[in-house]
């Protein structure tokens, strides 16, 4: 999944839902729940998200939502592997990238 955010240091819960196509509930819930999220608190209490954040948002809407993961499975999948885990799913990431350049190249073709 790509997403199209603009770089930035922080990014609001709202930009994150809506990058990926999701409730601010749900990722208001998944930082509850998994530890490596870790949002900071601006002084109203909103939810900032460094671009860390949205790698590992990234990856949990990976397990969860496209492999189908149990949130229980996600976090033990993520604890126990999780440098592994996010090395194939940077390298899922590239793929999905150069396959989307390579559509584009043969439409314009």
């Amino acid at each position: 999944m790509h997403l199209n955010l603009p770089e930035k240091r922080y990014y609001s819960i709202g930009e994150l839902a809506k990058a990926f196509d999701v409730n601010a509930s749900l990722i208001r819930f998944w930082d509850k729940e998994f530890d490596i999220l870790k949002p900071k608190k601006n002084a109203k209490g909103n939810r900032m998200f460094t671009p860390e954040d949205v790698k590992n948002l990234q990856l949990i809407f990976h397990l969860v939502k496209e492999r189908g993961f149990t949130l229980d499975g996600a976090k033990i999948h993520l604890k126990e592997g999780q440098k592994k885990t996010l090395d194939k799913y940077e390298i899922i990431s590239k793929l999905e990238g150069i396959k989307a350049q390579l559509m584009q190249i043969k439409e314009g073709l």
